[in-house]
């Protein structure tokens, strides 16, 4: 019984945590960091002020925490879609397959209509009022993506050295940052004076140009 009761126990505050992290994450995405009040955020999760710290060690780990388990996620599928694009034996591999696949994984994630979507306005909230460590965007999710697709753009373009490779792809986030960014924006307007792409059609449009301009890198037109 005392396993059971043990189980229980941690069931429960599984259960706690969770309804902390899902409703500071939209109070954090409706609000911002400084103005979502920890009282009204466990009021709403139901639970005592106390949870928070007992969980996460205060407000900022849990504001900390809201980013990492969605940031983790969109790390590892981002290079498994480069993973699974350079391990394909028995063909050629193309530059577009490599860039399609990242693409996508980058993209799709962000712009479904689900806590994704209001995870990409906290990271735009994150851009310009930042309360975040420096340090762990840029560890645990920037650096290990750009080294993952650098090392696969210098394996398809050998001609493309280690520095233009990385030029290259803050080129290529940079247009998808903006997609995405713009998408938002275009939702709340009318969509026949400022239109958007369908999904695919962006997609395309971004490895067509960014392919084009990765062998232009390389000195090499095709």
């Amino acid at each position: 019984m005392v396993f059971n009761d043990n189980i229980s126990h941690d069931n429960a505050g599984r259960q706690v945590r969770n309804r902390l992290l899902d409703v500071a994450e939209r109070l954090f995405c409706e609000k911002g960091f400084d103005a979502t009040n920890i009282r009204d955020l466990t009021a709403e999760a139901g639970c005592n002020v106390a949870a928070v710290n007992y969980h996460f060690g205060g407000k900022d780990k849990l504001y900390l925490e809201v980013f990492r388990r969605h940031m983790l996620i969109m790390r590892d599928l981002r290079i498994s879609s480069i993973d699974n694009v350079m391990s394909q034996n028995g063909r050629e591999i193309a530059l577009e397959d490599l860039l399609r696949a990242f693409v996508t994984s980058f993209i799709k994630p962000l712009v479904k209509e689900n806590s994704a979507s209001c995870f990409s306005k906290l990271m735009a909230r994150e851009m310009f009022d930042p309360h975040l460590p420096r340090s762990v965007m840029l560890e645990e999710m920037i650096i290990p993506v750009v080294n993952a697709l650098q090392q696969a753009l210098i394996k398809l373009c050998p001609d493309l050295d280690q520095k233009k490779a990385v030029l290259c792809i803050h080129s290529l986030i940079g247009q998808l940052i903006h997609t995405i960014r713009a998408r938002e924006v275009f939702d709340k307007v009318d969509n026949d004076k400022l239109p958007m792409a369908e999904f695919t059609g962006t997609v395309e449009h971004i490895v067509e140009f960014s392919a084009a301009g990765m062998r232009a890198a390389t000195g090499k037109k095709t």
